[in-house]
């Protein structure tokens, strides 16, 4: 299996849930599909959906809920 990365397109501040009382978008070690949201990038009050390229499972982040990102980092590693 070939892992893929999910990197931010942007800097900011890196969220998994939608909300701080809402589960988040994908847990450690879950599955994921084509597409599907795996957090938030917040720049200036303005938020932009982290989605995945390919479906995977396995997932693993690499970046901590509410922790700095750049264009760039990784921000999880999927099992594809």
């Amino acid at each position: 299996m070939a892992e893929q990365q999910i990197v931010s397109p942007l800097p900011g501040i890196f969220y998994r849930s939608p909300s701080p009382d809402e589960p988040p978008f994908v847990e450690d070690g879950g599955s994921i599909e084509a597409g599907a949201t795996v957090g938030l990038v917040e720049v200036m009050k303005q938020f932009t959906e982290i989605k995945a390229e390919a479906a995977g499972s396995d997932i693993r982040f690499e970046v901590d809920d509410e922790g700095m990102v750049n264009p760039g980092d990784v921000i999880a590693v999927v099992q594809g």
